[in-house]
Parts: structure tokens; C-alpha cells; sequence
């Protein structure tokens, strides 16, 4: 192993030299290793294939997949993991993780395609402006027509009903992809939410400017490092390991035990007493019963416009003017256009 970024994330998270340029090696299999800067690192086997980014700590107490990520990178470079495929692991917010908090500033998932421009510059906004770019510098490197693929590794603030689950970005109008579908399926992640509008996250940006095939993937819920049960994650990590280390990467979807979801509501926090009508401990798709009041702030209240309208990432205690949760409703795949 090339000794400068052998235990490549701790050296990152510790800003130490051998990581804050760009530089370039081979190892002994001729895989080309880039490392962009701190927590931003790219493997090239000969021959490239097609380009898969995974992307984890967005959020840096979102320890299982920074985790995951983590023993991938260690087993590239120790040349136990023979790429077929050109690969960008990403470990976002490191100033977060080493704090382990969510983030420090600001929601680095509300920050890209060049959100981060619009206020005062922190730590979070330059993060995003650098992380964009070396998506952008990766993706210009295809060679002829290959299959684009970004994952977003997350874990939820609170538990849900449906432990793991995966958003799939907005795709104004174009096929829902099954055999995307088919990939989360064998990652053990049967529940997909359907985004209805563009947003700033890390997934959106690179579907909507690079046609990349993204997710966010949330798998169980936030725990401190060490602390994770990862046999939990074992679906997750071997279906990670399996694409891109083979050219036979196309599993058949199978809509049996897939549930789907569509947003029915954006609910946006307006008041300083933004309040909402469940427990804390309330899952991520609890469902409501219609006329249910769900949220409640001065001169609104928020109501469960279906039966089973359920919520997801609720968090009263984001800014005013950001979103405080999301309501979803079930949807059959027979209703979308799907390729």
C-alpha cells in the first residue's frame, strides 16, 4: 500500500499533509489512485468501465456508511478488491464527523447544485463547492458511453417502520430506471420515495447534471462510531463491493416486496412555534388517518389530506423557511413510466 494514504479517512479527518493536494499513483494491479483533497478519493482500473460514485458522512454522525465506505477504500488500496470499474468514494462533511455532530454551520445536503453560493461563505458551503466539482472533474473523464451511478449513504435521525429506504431524485419526466430499482432491492432496500421536485441535495445534483443514476439511500438509523451492528449492512455492502467488481451488474427487478411512495406534502416550517402532533419517537412512515392534524404552527395547521398519508424525515427544529417534513402516500410501480 502507498504509505501516504494508507488509513485514508483517519488522515483526512486529521487534515494531515499526505491528503490535502491532489496527487496520483499506481498500485502493483495498475489501478490509477487519485486523491482530490481530504475525504475525496478516485480509482481507475485499466480499461475505466463504467463510473460509480459513493458518497457518505454528508451528515457527520451518519456513522454506518462513512464506516462501510471506510473498509471499502482500505481494501482497494490493499489490493483485496480488483475494480472493473472507475470508482469516487466521497467522506463529506469531515470537521462534522470529527465533532460528531450532524454539521457545523449549515445542512450540507441543502447546499449543492451552487446553492452554496447564495449566502455567507462557512466550512459547509466551501465543502459543497469542492465535493460538485470533483463530481463534475469525475464524470468529464468517461470514455464513450458508460452507465453513471451515484449513491448517497445516509442514516435517518429517527428510526423507521421501513428501516432502510432510499429517495430517488427527481427525474422531470424521464423513466423511472428498474434496474436501479432492482440494485436497492439486493442492497436490502425495499422502500423507495419518489422526489416530486428539484431540490439542493448531494443525489439531485448529480442526477440533474450529469444523468447520473442517484439515490439517496438512508440504511437504519444515526449511532455513534463503533457503535453500529454491521451485520445489519451486510446486503448493503456486498451489493456495493459486487458492482463494482464485476461487469455482470444488471440484476432483474422484481416488484415483489417493493413499496413505493410519492410525496403528497412539503411541509415548510414559516413560525418561530412550529409544532408537530406525534412523538419524538414516532417512526419515519408512520401513517396518519385522514383529517389527522399532523403539524400545527400560528395561523396553520397541517392535515392528513389521505388515509395512510404517513410522514417522513420530520425535524421541527430546522430554520424557518426549510423543510420540517415530508407526508407520502403509496404508489404502484404500475403507474410510472418505467425503462
Amino acid at each position: 500500500m502507498h504509505i501516504s494514504i494508507s488509513n485514508f479517512l483517519q488522515r483526512s479527518r486529521n487534515y494531515d499533509a499526505s491528503v490535502t493536494s491532489k496527487t496520483h499513483f499506481r498500485l502493483n494491479n495498475q489501478t490509477l489512485v487519485t486523491v482530490h483533497g481530504p475525504g475525496v478519493i478516485e480509482f481507475e482500473p485499466v480499461g475505466g468501465g463504467d463510473s460509480f460514485i459513493y458518497s457518505c458522512g454528508i451528515h457527520g454522525n451518519e456513522t454506518a456508511p462513512i464506516e462501510i465506505c471506510d473498509e471499502l477504500v482500505q481494501d482497494i488500496l490493499k489490493e483485496e478488491l480488483l475494480l472493473c470499474h472507475r470508482v469516487l468514494v466521497i467522506f463529506g462533511n469531515l470537521d462534522a464527523m470529527n465533532k460528531q455532530t450532524r454539521f457545523i454551520d449549515e445542512n450540507l445536503n441543502r447546499l449543492f447544485c451552487n446553492t452554496h453560493k447564495e449566502g455567507i461563505q462557512n466550512n459547509e458551503r466551501r465543502r459543497a463547492a469542492f465535493l460538485e466539482q470533483c463530481v463534475e472533474d469525475f464524470y468529464a473523464k468517461d470514455k464513450g458511453e458508460v452507465k453513471r451511478v451515484h449513491y448517497d449513504l445516509h442514516t435517518a435521525i429517527r428510526k423507521s417502520i421501513n428501516d432502510k429506504f432510499a429517495v430517488y431524485p427527481y427525474t422531470h419526466g424521464k423513466a423511472y430506471s428498474l434496474e436501479q430499482l432492482a440494485v436497492m432491492s439486493a442492497c436490502g432496500v425495499n422502500t423507495i420515495l419518489l422526489s416530486h421536485s428539484s431540490t439542493a441535495t448531494f443525489s439531485y445534483y448529480s442526477s440533474h447534471f450529469f444523468n447520473a443514476n442517484s439515490f439517496t439511500v438512508e440504511l437504519g438509523k444515526v449511532m455513534p462510531f463503533g457503535q453500529n451492528d454491521m451485520t445489519k449492512f451486510e446486503k448493503v455492502n456486498t451489493t456495493l463491493r459486487h458492482l463494482i467488481t464485476s461487469n455482470d451488474n444488471n440484476p432483474e427487478f422484481n416488484s415483489e416486496g417493493m413499496v413505493l411512495y410519492r410525496v403528497n406534502q412539503n411541509i415548510i416550517k414559516n413560525q418561530a412555534d412550529f409544532t408537530l402532533h406525534f412523538g419524538s419517537d414516532a417512526p419515519n412512515f408512520t401513517g396518519f388517518q385522514k383529517g389527522e392534524i399532523i403539524a400545527s404552527e400560528t395561523g396553520k395547521e397541517y392535515i392528513a389530506e389521505k388515509g395512510g398519508e404517513a410522514i417522513v424525515f420530520p425535524n421541527a427544529d430546522v430554520p424557518i423557511g426549510q423543510r420540517a417534513l415530508l407526508t407520502v402516500v403509496p404508489i404502484s410501480i404500475n403507474e410510472l413510466d418505467t425503462i
